[in-house]
C-alpha cells in the first residue's frame, strides 16, 4: 500500500469496526500475540486503504502521541499542549528543549519518506552508515523485525529510546510497503518493556502493536469524519486562498494562523469561522498565540 493513496468507503462505519476476537485477551504466549498483531495490523492496512483518510495527518496526530509516551517514561510532565508550544512557538534560533527536540524527531520522522536522508533529518545524531544498517537489520515479519532494530539500538546506546522506536517504526511501515513512518511502537511500550532482549522483548512489541494499531484505528476513522465536514463546508469560506489554507490544516496536527497561506488578520478570520462552523478546533484555551487543528 502506498500511504498516499485513497480509494473511497462505501461502508466507512463497518471498518471502523474492529473485531472482538483481536481485541479480546488469548494469553500472551509468542504464538498468540504474534497472530493479534498481525491481524490488528491488517485491519489498520485496510482502514488506510479503504477510508478518506488525510494520511499527513494522522501520522503528525501519531507522531504527537509518541512524543509525549517518550517524554513521560522519560519523568517529564510535557503533555500534548506544551509539545506543541514548544515547536510552534519557537522563535528562530531558539532551541526546542528536551521534550520539544522529542517531539520535532518524531514531526520530522514521520513528514519525509523513509530513506537514510529522510531519517537522519530526523536523528541527526546518528551515522547515515548506521541508520542504513539499522534499516537493513532483522528478518521475518514486520513486528519481529522491528524487535530485532529495537534491540540493536538500544544494546548500542541504552539512551537512544527515542531513535530506537522511531527506527522499530520505520521497520514496521517498510514490511507492510508503507512509504512513511507510522509511529504505532512507543505507545505501546513501557520503560520496563525497553529492557527486555530476545524472545522476551519480541513479545512485548507483538503485544504493544496489537493496542496500539487498534487505537490507530479509532483515530484514523474519526480524522476520516472530521476532514469530511472540513472539506463540507470549505465552498461557505470567501476568504482567497481558502482551500489551500484547508489543505495545510489537513497535512498538519496543528496550525498557527500566521503559518496559513493569507494575511494574518485574514486568516484568524478563517480560523473562527472554520471553529463557529464545527470545522476546527482552538487546541489552547488562550486568547494569543492561539493554535487550530482538525
Amino acid at each position: 500500500m502506498r500511504s498516499e493513496q485513497i480509494i473511497p468507503d462505501p461502508d466507512p462505519d463497518s471498518l471502523s469496526r474492529v473485531p472482538s476476537w483481536i481485541t479480546a485477551r488469548h494469553g500472551e504466549t509468542p504464538g498468540n500475540v504474534s497472530f493479534l498483531s498481525g491481524a490488528a495490523l491488517a485491519h489498520l492496512n485496510a482502514v488506510l486503504t479503504a477510508r478518506d483518510i488525510p494520511m499527513a495527518l494522522l501520522r503528525e496526530r501519531l507522531a504527537l502521541t509518541a512524543a509525549e509516551a517518550c517524554v513521560a517514561r522519560s519523568g517529564r510532565s510535557e503533555r500534548a499542549g506544551e509539545l506543541r508550544d514548544a515547536l510552534h512557538l519557537l522563535r528562530p534560533g531558539d532551541l526546542p528543549g528536551p521534550a520539544g527536540e522529542v517531539y520535532q524527531s518524531w514531526q520530522r520522522a514521520v513528514r519525509g519518506a523513509i530513506s537514510v536522508k529522510g531519517l537522519h533529518r530526523a536523528l541527526p545524531l546518528l551515522e547515515p552508515a548506521h541508520l542504513a544498517e539499522y534499516l537493513d537489520t532483522g528478518a521475518g515479519d514486520p513486528v519481529s523485525r522491528a524487535s530485532t532494530v529495537l534491540e540493536a539500538v538500544l544494546t548500542a546506546n541504552p539512551r537512544h529510546d527515542v531513535p530506537a522506536l522511531i527506527l522499530a517504526d520505520a521497520a514496521i511501515a517498510r514490511g507492510l510497503g508503507w512509504d512513511h513512518v507510522m509511529p504505532l511502537m512507543a505507545q505501546g511500550l513501557k520503560r520496563a518493556d525497553l529492557a527486555l532482549r530476545e524472545e522476551a522483548l519480541c513479545t512485548a512489541c507483538h503485544a504493544a502493536v496489537t493496542a496500539t494499531a487498534i487505537r490507530a484505528v479509532g483515530v484514523a476513522s474519526d480524522l476520516a469524519r472530521r476532514a469530511a465536514h472540513l472539506r463540507q463546508v470549505t465552498p461557505k469560506l470567501r476568504a482567497k486562498a481558502a482551500g489551500a489554507a484547508v489543505e495545510m490544516v489537513l497535512s498538519r496536527d496543528a496550525v498557527a494562523p500566521s503559518a496559513l497561506p493569507l494575511p494574518d488578520r485574514a486568516a484568524r478570520r478563517l480560523c473562527d469561522r472554520l471553529v463557529t462552523l464545527g470545522a476546527l478546533r482552538e487546541l489552547t484555551g488562550r486568547d494569543t498565540f492561539r493554535l487550530y487543528g482538525v
